[in-house]
């Protein structure tokens, strides 16, 4: 599609309304997308940090319970 001015293109032909909506809505899902799994990378790392040192507390107990 062709546009005689940047101003044409931003009316997108009369339908800019519903573009520019369907652009924003897109663009905002996709930050949602990115945040919400960057922040459960995180939890999941966060996670299976507490568990290996749950582990090592454990075996470390056991390990003193049986030199006693």
């Amino acid at each position: 599609m062709h546009f005689d001015s940047f101003s044409d293109f931003l009316a997108m032909g009369g339908y800019a309304y519903y573009v520019w909506a369907a652009f924003g809505i897109t663009f905002v899902s996709m930050v949602g997308v990115v945040l919400s799994s960057a922040l459960t990378h995180r939890r999941l790392l966060r996670g299976i940090k507490n568990n290996v040192a749950r582990e090592e507390r454990i075996q470390k107990a056991k390990d003193m319970e049986n030199t006693l």
